[in-house]
Formats: structure tokens, C-alpha cells, sequence
């Protein structure tokens, strides 16, 4: 199955590399390329892309706001382009509902296999950006917090605990099946009702939370 990606980076030197890179993926496919954050909205809307890669600083609409609209539509998931240095940037795709994130400094690979995880509804995080998510996501000053309530967490069966645990492992489903011994497909059934219970968007939220709880 190909995988239809829509590129969102105000560079057009950077956007014409990122293309050329997922372009030469036998199985991406890129449908469409936006140079801010409201024409990404836009092409999302009309193309219904699997996937759509958002850098975060850019013109008009900024990629958080973006990706805001994009997964609050279900128009498709959001895989972000980030660097070292915007973590509240980070911060607030994750809250807006991003199912990735990438370091701009990525190669080739690392960001073809990327767009594919995320395709295939697993999330990913870069293991350079958890460190500053969990840090971000569990300051006490900060709102992240509220994004669930840990009461929540009483509500989980062991099994749906597991799998949370799982999650913050960065495990894919596939792994989580063979670990916990049940159906892929029962794992995603679980994963969907953990997200439910939490009150959450992804299990990149899911992740984070996780490990802020110790679970």
C-alpha cells in the first residue's frame, strides 16, 4: 500500500529535499506541498492524505495550529519536524494531537522509516525530543497536566495498563502483541480504549503520560 504524504516547510530548498527524499521510497508518495500552514490545512482537506509532515515554524499558520486542524478533522496523521531548541513548539503539536516527532537533522532513512511508523498508526518520537517532551510535559508550571486526569489512570484494566506501559516503551503493536501474547488487532482495540479512558488524541500523549506516571 502507498502511503500519500503531504510536505508542509516554508523552505522551498528544504521542502524540494524532504520530497526528493520520501519520493525515493517505492511505497511514499507525495500528493501535494505547502509552504505555510494554512495551505497544509487546505491540502489536507482536499487531498485526505495519510500522512502529513509539518515543520512547526512557518508563515500564516504555524505548524501547532495546523496540526490542530488537521487531526481535530481526522484528515489525516501528523508527523513533526522540530529542532533542539522549540520545545514549546513540541509541546504544543503534542497537545494538538501529532502522532510523531522528527529532528530536522534526521537522514534519509531515519525519516523514511518515520513517515512509515506513523502510517501505520503507531507514533513515534525521536529519542532526542522525548527527553525534552517528558521534562516539558511534566513541569509543574506547565498546563500539560490537564491534558488527563491521573484518576483516569484507575479506570484502566491490567491488561489496558500493560499496554500503557508498552506504549511509553515506544513499542509498535506488532511488539506489544508478541510481548503481551495476544492479536494485533487486539492490541490496537486496547490502545484505542486506553486513549478514550485518558482522554487523549495519540498514543505519542499516551507515551509521555506514561512515563511522567511511572507506569
Amino acid at each position: 500500500m502507498t502511503v500519500r504524504v503531504v510536505v508542509a516547510e516554508d523552505q522551498s530548498a528544504v521542502r524540494a529535499g524532504l520530497v526528493l527524499i520520501l519520493g525515493s521510497a517505492p511505497d511514499l508518495e507525495v500528493v501535494g506541498e505547502a509552504g505555510d500552514g494554512e495551505r497544509a490545512v487546505e491540502l489536507a482537506r482536499a487531498l485526505r492524505p495519510d500522512l502529513v509532515l509539518m515543520d512547526v515554524q512557518m508563515p500564516r499558520m504555524d505548524g501547532v495550529t495546523a496540526t490542530r486542524h488537521i487531526v481535530a478533522e481526522g484528515l489525516a496523521d501528523v508527523l513533526v519536524l522540530t529542532t533542539f531548541d522549540l520545545d514549546a513548539y513540541v509541546f504544543g503539536a503534542l497537545r494538538a494531537g501529532a502522532a510523531g516527532f522528527l529532528l530536522k537533522n534526521a537522514d534519509a532513512r531515519e525519516l523514511i522509516e518515520a513517515v512509515r511508523t506513523v502510517a501505520r498508526g503507531e507514533g513515534m518520537i525521536a529519542p532526542a525530543v522525548t527527553r525534552r517532551l517528558i521534562a516539558e510535559f511534566a513541569a509543574p508550571s506547565r498546563p500539560a497536566r490537564e491534558a488527563a486526569d491521573p484518576e483516569a489512570l484507575a479506570s484502566l484494566t491490567p491488561r489496558e495498563r500493560e499496554v500503557l506501559s508498552a506504549l511509553a516503551e515506544g513499542l509498535a503493536n506488532a511488539e506489544i502483541a508478541v510481548r503481551l501474547d495476544m492479536a494485533e488487532a487486539t492490541v490496537k482495540t486496547h490502545v484505542s480504549k486506553v486513549l478514550n479512558k485518558l482522554g487523549l488524541r495519540s498514543r505519542v500523549q499516551a507515551a509521555v503520560l506514561a512515563r511522567e506516571w511511572g507506569v
